[in-house]
């Protein structure tokens, strides 16, 4: 099983940070907490530092365990450990994504997310 952290990152008018995958990657097309594979000796919540910095060019500072949810994509298994995360610095440049959101709770429901995230975002609406 692959280990994933993804960040839920909350701004100061409420909205929810959620990335779309870029075509070419795996789950491409569909919208996700952004955050990234776990590498060996680091912890979630590195993981979710480097990741966004690497990704999105944005330094964080993650909070609390959000949620766990682990999913069979059917060649791979993964955990998905969610954490709420504060955005600390950075100009958005997007890597792995080819559009982001800042949206409102009541507006999750009108993206398409990976399979993995759907949970997180039935724990937001």
């Amino acid at each position: 099983m692959i280990e994933v952290a993804a960040a839920i990152i909350e701004n100061a008018q409420g909205q929810i940070l959620i990335a779309k995958r870029k075509v070419g990657k795996s789950q491409a097309g569909l919208w996700e907490f952004p955050g990234g594979k776990i590498e060996a000796g680091e912890t979630a919540q590195d993981c979710l530092v480097r990741e966004l910095q690497e990704e999105m060019n944005m330094l964080i500072q993650p909070g609390e365990r959000f949620g766990v949810n682990e999913h069979d994509y059917g060649t791979v298994q993964i955990r998905l450990i969610a954490y709420w995360a504060t955005f600390v610095s950075g100009e958005m440049r997007l890597v792995d994504h080819d559009e982001y959101a800042w949206v409102e709770r009541d507006e999750l429901n009108n993206y398409i997310f990976a399979p993995a995230d759907i949970k997180f975002v039935e724990m937001l609406v």
